[in-house]
């Protein structure tokens, strides 16, 4: 006897999903004809003024400010900003060395600590001179310190955040992140820098990943690679930080528990395998899969092509998720916190590359 049953459920499982997928082809495949103009006109324009990354982005945000587009869209460009790109760093895996990668995240290490001690404790002064809520003043500190709108998510839980504070941090960081991408690359020309030291100051003083990408390539390819690992490298930063503030968020607690003249138990779980950047322990497996096994030139070559075309396609999706309309309901002092704060964190980037120069033979900051 045949079970028709059991293949009927199977069948229509197989659909059900197959549906679930077709969903978010629309929106992954506008954010790839984004890409492609973006790629058009970056042949357009003379050679390293402005990247298809930057173009792409913009053309985003243009769309969605003149029309917000379909909600037909939205899962679809949700996957592209997010799984795509990471897919796509994943991909840039299989281009470079383990050795490269390993050597970048020891060489960066002062300075990122460098940074993130500028950017907490300079920012809580300026948080607290400008009397802002102290959850959403080291929220802020957090995404222009170590990676935007990851280290915002991670933190917000064990501190209690609520969505306004949640809000406003994503808003002060990204909007000086928008700035980041398209002054960096002027301001690396006009300083004449190398592209290790461009790529170290990108990957280390820019936010998010996506504009760290932006900014990195809008200046060199080499540039773009480097900024690229010494901005993964950054982002496991999280760990630590998410560690320290869970701790300052019992605190908290227990000290309004005291105001208030109530017992407290006050405790925070904190899910470490959630924690944990899985994409860059892929990125790390695909360079070490480069580095000992003979892979084919034209694989590397490809993989390269598609990650840089997906990193495209993903700052295109992510403008197509901003509206600039939007940008200017967040309020006038977490902006300036959070620009107090990027300015904080360019210039000790700076600073800590130049005293790299007296520690580190061969470093060398400008041409």
């Amino acid at each position: 006897m045949v079970d028709n049953g059991n293949e009927v459920v199977k069948t229509n499982s197989v659909k059900t999903r197959l549906i679930a997928a077709a969903e978010y082809l629309p929106g992954i495949f506008l954010s790839l004809v984004i890409a492609s103009a973006a790629k058009f006109l970056e042949g357009l324009i003379p050679a390293g003024y402005i990247s298809a990354s930057v173009l792409a982005l913009f053309i985003g945000m243009i769309i969605n400010t003149i029309r917000k587009p379909n909600p037909v869209y939205a899962k679809g460009v949700k996957f592209t900003s997010k799984k795509l790109l990471k897919f796509a760093i994943v991909l840039l895996g299989l281009t470079l060395n383990i050795t490269t990668v390993v050597s970048v995240g020891k060489d960066t290490f002062f300075i990122m600590a460098f940074t993130l001690m500028v950017c907490f404790g300079l920012g809580y002064i300026s948080g607290r001179l400008l009397k802002l809520n102290w959850k959403t003043s080291n929220l802020i500190s957090a995404g222009t310190g170590i990676c935007g709108g990851s280290a915002i998510a991670a933190i917000a839980p064990v501190i209690d955040a609520d969505d306004t504070d949640i809000a406003l941090a994503m808003s002060a960081t990204f909007i000086f992140d928008m700035l980041m991408i398209i002054l960096f690359p002027i301001v690396g020309r006009l300083l004449n820098m190398t592209d290790q030291a461009y790529g170290m100051w990108a990957g280390t003083a820019v936010n998010d990943t996506s504009s760290v990408v932006a900014a990195g390539y809008a200046y060199s390819e080499t540039a773009g690679d480097f900024a690229t690992m010494v901005k993964l490298t950054r982002t496991l930063a999280i760990i630590p930080t998410v560690i320290v503030f869970s701790f300052i968020g019992i605190a908290a607690k227990k000290k309004e528990a005291l105001a208030l003249n109530v017992a407290s138990d006050a405790k925070v779980k904190i899910n470490f395998v959630k924690l944990i950047p899985w994409f860059i322990v892929a990125f790390l497996v695909m360079a070490v899969l480069n580095s000992f096994l003979p892979l084919p030139s034209q694989l590397t070559v490809w993989a390269k092509k598609i990650s840089k075309f997906l990193m495209v396609a993903a700052l295109g999706a992510i403008g197509l998720n901003t509206n600039l309309r939007d940008m200017k309901k967040s309020g006038l002092r977490p902006m300036l916190h959070g620009f107090i704060i990027s300015v904080l964190v360019i210039f000790a980037a700076l600073l800590a590359e130049y005293l790299m120069t007296f520690f580190v033979d061969g470093f060398v900051i400008f041409n």
